[in-house]
Parts: structure tokens; sequence; C-alpha cells
């Protein structure tokens, strides 16, 4: 039975570390059947600046200090691995998520229709709802469905589920210096992939909580829940909301710089849930984490592959 004693940070619930369940391996079929899946960008690599100093994030996360790090030339997703996508994946392979797995789920409560049966929260988040029967396919829950967000970011999907589908998909999951380097869009030291200014214009430019979080979303930026995997302008290398609608999982453990999480695995972008009255983590050199093992209603992920 998963329990939400001990969550990740307030943006994403956790299992405990404890609960991992075995999961059998999926390989990469031979090349010539190896599925389309969406466009990739190919990214020429180089050194970057990256992390940040500015101390209005939060330190002990370990985004600083600033260093200069050097990727080699890689290619990633456009936008997250969309439902589409992964219906693919478990058609070719009968993969069962983790989720379904379980049982259950963590779903943000305000999603949750007013007759809903009671269900148990999150002690520090009571935001996030334990629902029985939530998964990639239900991400409300038993009577949710797919139809119209088939080209959203599938949901609901732990860590080991992404490898998984990246395996399949002859591709891997990002580190978060790739990540980083990819969702700066070729700017240094900005907090956003299109500059400092969060809505410069007063145009949205990606799908985060709007008004005052957890009571009120007023949807100015045209979404409450998740918003489709390509909305809003591409940053400078063509990626797609690489800030905002859905955490994305990265390969690495999160413990080399903040020993608390140690176990976890690296996640990175922010979600349809961030507000800065709680969690500005809508960054792209934020940086959060959750077990490997984890599911959520706003965790989803990319793939990249070498060049």
């Amino acid at each position: 039975m998963p329990s939400p004693s001990d969550p990740a940070p307030c943006c994403a619930a956790g299992r405990e570390t404890h609960q991992l369940l075995a999961v059998p391996s999926v390989t990469a079929p031979p090349a010539a059947a190896r599925p389309a899946g969406g466009a990739m960008a190919t990214l020429p690599g180089g050194a970057f600046l990256m992390g940040t100093d500015a101390g209005d994030g939060y330190p002990a996360d370990g985004e600083g200090p600033v260093r200069e790090v050097t990727v080699a030339p890689f290619r990633i997703d456009v936008t997250t691995v969309t439902n589409a996508a992964f219906a693919e994946f478990v058609e070719a392979t009968g993969w069962v998520t983790l989720a379904e797995r379980f049982g259950t789920s963590f779903v943000f409560a305000g999603l949750l229709p007013d007759d809903h049966p009671p269900t148990r929260g999150v002690a520090a988040a009571p935001w996030w709802r334990e629902v029985y029967g939530a998964d990639w396919r239900h991400p409300e829950g038993p009577a949710s469905k797919l139809d119209d967000r088939l080209d959203h970011p599938v949901v609901h999907v732990t860590w080991r589920d992404a490898r998984a589908y990246a395996r399949w998909a002859g591709k891997r999951l990002p580190t978060e210096e790739e990540w980083e380097y990819a969702a700066r869009g070729g700017l240094v030291q900005h907090h956003y992939p299109w500059g400092d200014e969060r809505e410069p214009g007063g145009e949205h430019r990606m799908n985060v909580w709007q008004g005052t979080f957890p009571a009120t979303n007023t949807a100015a930026d045209g979404y409450v829940g998740t918003a489709p995997a390509d909305a809003f302008p591409p940053n400078g290398y063509g990626l797609h909301n690489m800030t905002g609608n859905v955490w994305e999982w990265c390969a690495n453990w999160f413990d080399q710089r903040s020993p608390t999480r140690a176990g976890a695995k690296a996640m990175r972008g922010g979600s349809y849930l961030c507000h800065d009255s709680y969690c500005f983590r809508y960054r792209v050199d934020a940086r959060s984490s959750n077990t490997p093992d984890s599911s959520a209603g706003n965790i989803g992920f990319r793939c990249v592959a070498d060049v």
C-alpha cells in the first residue's frame, strides 16, 4: 500500500523509497523497427553556464553555484512524450505502469469532481490526493479518460516507466546538464527559456498556476490542468514547454548536491501547479526530485538520443 507520508517537495507527491517494485526490462527493437515517435531537435552542444546564484529560488535544492558545463551534441524531443505516443509503446510491449501495479497515484484535489469519494491526502501538501485507479489512462481516476488529451503529456509515469519507454524508442532520459542546456534555448543565465520576464508584454508563455494557490486557479494562461505538449511558442532551439505544464524526469540521481533527497531522481521544469507563492520552480535553473517509483498527475518526461 503506497503511503503519502513522505512527499517530495510540494510540487509533486511521492512514494517512499522502501516501496520499490521489481520491474521487467525493455530493450530497444532493431533500428529498422523502431517507432517514428515525435520530432526531435539536434543541438550542437558545447559549454554553457549552468545553475543560478540569483538567490530568489531554493539554494537548498542545489541550484548553484553557477558553473561552466560542457555537453556533447545530442538530439532531444521537441515536446514531452504524449499520451498518444505512450499508448503506442504500451500496445507494442504490453508495459504495465507502476501506478497501475500499485493501484493508486496522486492527483491534485482541485481536479477531482465534487462527488469523488474521500481519499487520503499528503500530510505536508493536502492538495495532493491518493486516488485509486488513477493512472496514465485515467489521469483523475477511473471515471476520467484521454479522449481529448491524446496530444497532452503523458502523466502518472514513474522514472522507471519513462526509462522503459526511452529504451523501447531507442533513446534515453536526459541528464540534468543536457536538459538545462536545451531548456535555455541558447540564452545565458536567464530564468526562463525566453528571458527573465515571466509574462513579457502580458503574454503567457507557459502553463503554471494563475490566481491563489491552492484555492483559485483563474486559468488565465488557458489551462487548469495539462496543456497540449506543443502549446505556447518554442524556445530558441525549437522546444516546447521546457518550463511549466509537467515536471520532466532526468536520468541522474538528485543527491549529489542535496543529501536530504538521497534515493531520488532529478526532475526539471516545474508544472501546471507551480505558483511563486509556494513553489517558484518553473525556471530553467530550478531543480526538484522524486523517488523512481513515484507518479503523479503533473509528472511526465521527454527523451534524448546521442548524435
